[in-house]
């Protein structure tokens, strides 16, 4: 199988010159950027003060052009040209739809054939597919790509298309080597394979891939002991494809370099981080580019890139020429509640550090003149009196808890593409 891995940075440096100028050149051809696009010297792209004079693209710019407008105004090809079409991500907005041609889907089926040579897939392999299945293209593009590798596969999708209950039924009867999900989802089979009495560690799934949210030091841990399985982190987003991977050996997500010109710069001054160093995440894809000329996507999440040299430890790896990606949290991701911010991820990481939590759900309203945390949480054993004890030392917060009957979240969960866990219904 030809990955297309790139041989010396050289390369990759090569693809950039080359990939930077035609995907602005196509830009060029869109109604929507030929109004935004200041003056550009094209044969200077490589130039970073002249690269960053393209302004940064957001969801929010693409969600003013209206629906019906968006293919005329945005898009570079005809309708003709489109084989499908992606569900932007995400938990909150407008959706967005992207249409892909073929040519696009060439280079993203290549990109998610490399997601699984990185954990060392093989034919050898069955994978259990719990992404949800649907418009957006996550659960499709790993089938397909694991199909392309001989790898068997299990197309369950998540809970709405195939009852949980079923799914563990199926990793019992069928014996998968490979779970694919989002972690949430692999949290709540593991709930529920506890409450049926299936000891899911000891089933044949010995990998875990998931994607499509932040995944922590503690869910990770969480999701190993549950499942008794290796967990690989995969970060990626609609707007491009799969951006980065975990691979063997676990040393953090590896940037497909040569399929993106990736930057990250300062929150608010919109310049370049140092080497290393945490900050907003700009993606503009090289090669599938050929109907939604995506540049400078400002993709709404914080992360770190490490470049190969400070980076690679097993330099004969094909992919050790590439960055290594370490992924912070979502910009957006907190609550501002009585003057202080609690961000999510450390919310989600100081109730899953307490081993007798199963689940949770944060929602933040109006309580008279305040601002009230509520929390609604599964316990194994104990009571609330621990729960409020560790959030108040956590966050000088004192929140609401309410302990609900075990399954109880899940059941809201299961119905959503992106697991509502913290709902903000200030209003």
């Amino acid at each position: 199988m030809d990955f297309r891995w790139p041989r010396s940075q050289q390369d990759i440096e090569r693809i950039h010159r080359e990939r930077k100028r035609i995907a602005v050149e196509r830009a060029l051809q869109s109604a929507f950027w030929r109004q935004r696009m200041p003056p550009l010297a094209l044969e200077r792209l490589e130039d970073p003060a002249e690269w960053r004079k393209i302004p940064l693209l957001t969801k929010e710019d693409l969600r003013r052009i209206p629906p019906e407008r968006f293919h005329e105004e945005f898009c570079i090809q005809p309708r003709s040209r489109t084989v499908e079409y992606w569900r932007s991500g995400g938990a909150t907005g407008r959706p967005l739809f992207y249409p892909r041609s073929a040519e696009d889907m060439t280079h993203n089926i290549l990109i998610f054939e490399r997601a699984w040579a990185l954990i060392g897939a093989t034919a050898e392999d069955c994978a259990h597919v719990s992404f949800p299945l649907g418009v957006h293209p996550v659960a499709h593009l790993y089938a397909r790509a694991a199909i392309n590798l001989g790898i068997g596969t299990v197309w369950c999708g998540a809970g709405t298309s195939t009852p949980s209950e079923v799914q563990l039924e199926l990793i019992d009867h069928l014996k998968p080597t490979i779970w694919i999900g989002m972690a949430s989802y692999g949290l709540h089979l593991a709930n529920l394979a506890e409450a049926r009495g299936y000891d899911l560690a000891s089933s044949s799934v010995e990998k875990i891939i998931v994607a499509a949210e932040p995944l922590s030091p503690v869910k990770r841990e969480k999701l190993e002991r549950s499942w008794g399985a290796q967990v690989f982190d995969h970060f990626g987003m609609t707007e491009g494809a799969l951006v980065s991977a975990e691979a063997v050996g676990h040393h953090g997500m590896r940037v497909f370099s040569d399929m993106y010109f990736l930057e990250v710069v300062d929150e608010r001054t919109g310049e370049p981080v140092a080497d290393g160093e945490v900050g907003s995440l700009v993606v503009t894809p090289l090669w599938t580019n050929t109907m939604t000329p995506f540049l400078r996507w400002s993709s709404g999440d914080l992360v770190s890139i490490s470049s190969p040299a400070a980076a690679s430890r097993n330099p004969e790896r094909p992919w050790s020429i590439f960055p290594i990606m370490r992924h912070a949290r979502r910009t957006v991701g907190f609550f501002k509640v009585r003057g202080v911010n609690i961000n999510h991820a450390d919310l989600e990481d100081a109730l899953f550090r307490d081993p007798d939590v199963v689940d949770f759900r944060a929602e933040v309203c109006n309580a008279g003149a305040n601002d009230l945390l509520h929390l609604f949480v599964e316990l194994r054993t104990g009571d609330r009196a621990r729960i409020l004890e560790n959030v108040r030392n956590s966050f000088q917060v004192t929140p609401e808890v309410t302990l609900l009957p075990r399954g109880t979240i899940a059941k809201e969960f299961e119905a959503n593409v992106k697991a509502p866990r913290f709902v903000d219904k200030r209003g």
